[in-house]
């Protein structure tokens, strides 16, 4: 049965755009001007991120505590990324995302916070030089894939899984290439790896090689490897400036090998 008792909360402007059912003559009337605060939201974030030179977005629970290993991982993967020359991109909140900002700032390198609105608001982490808050999922959602050159998801929930499968489907139907997909913690991903070839594959929904998108592993030192690699895949090297094979929307980025 559908789960009934759940605490109400307050309307956010995602549920108010996907509220189904009758709606009063106002809304309706509302309703075609909402696309101009949808159009704000994707010109303050593409104006505010044009420059960013070249980031990775971290993903991972916002309930993990500073004590576990898992954010102690984060925070180190993150200083690791700035030393190679990356900037790093987070959904601005706590747990996971805090880690991998705190790590980024204290290492000297940009930290980027891309925050939602919720109907439990938590606030930004304090460990952000750039910070944005949409109101719409797929808005935030268009500039992690846009602004990064990969993801690395850590142990999450729904909303980590969200963004893990996104990326896996832009990758899997050509919407982007050569864009690394790094799990981190080898015991919490591999029930989901494993029903991934034991059913998945099995069934034919998707093909063996299709696995090849994700690297898992426990090691941040791999994780900035694996991530580094598939940057130089895609770049290639003038002058010590990686430069863009095709024209999109990157700029001249400064990837460093001593990291």
């Amino acid at each position: 049965m559908p789960n009934n008792h759940r605490r109400r909360r307050k309307d956010t402007e995602d549920s108010k755009l996907l509220m189904s059912g009758k709606r009063s003559k106002q809304a309706l009337v509302y309703e075609p001007w909402r696309i101009f605060r949808i159009m704000g939201e994707f010109v303050e974030g593409f104006d505010t991120l044009a420059e960013l030179g070249p980031a990775i977005s971290i993903f991972g629970s916002a309930r993990t505590p500073p004590d576990h290993p898992y954010y102690q991982a984060a925070e180190k993967v993150a200083r690791l990324l700035v030393k190679a020359g990356f900037t790093v991109m987070t959904g601005g909140g706590p747990g996971i995302m805090e880690a991998a900002n705190k790590g980024a700032k204290e290492q000297g390198g940009t930290s980027v916070g891309l925050a939602i609105e919720l109907p439990y608001e938590t606030g930004p982490n304090p460990y952000l030089d750039v910070s944005l808050t949409f109101n719409y999922f797929f808005c935030r959602k268009v500039m992690f894939v846009k602004y990064a050159m990969g993801f690395i998801i850590f142990p999450g929930g729904f909303g980590t899984m969200d963004e893990l499968f996104e990326a896996l489907t832009l990758e899997q139907t050509d919407k982007i290439n050569n864009f690394p997909i790094v799990l981190f913690g080898t015991k919490y991903w591999k029930g989901l790896l494993d029903w991934m070839r034991d059913t998945l594959v099995e069934n034919r929904t998707i093909q063996a090689e299709d696995l090849n998108l994700l690297f898992c592993t426990d090691d941040p030192e791999e994780v900035v490897s694996s991530i580094k690699a598939s940057v130089e895949n895609q770049l290639y090297l003038k002058g010590g400036l990686m430069y863009p094979e095709t024209g999109n929307h990157r700029n001249r980025v400064e990837v460093r090998a001593d990291g």
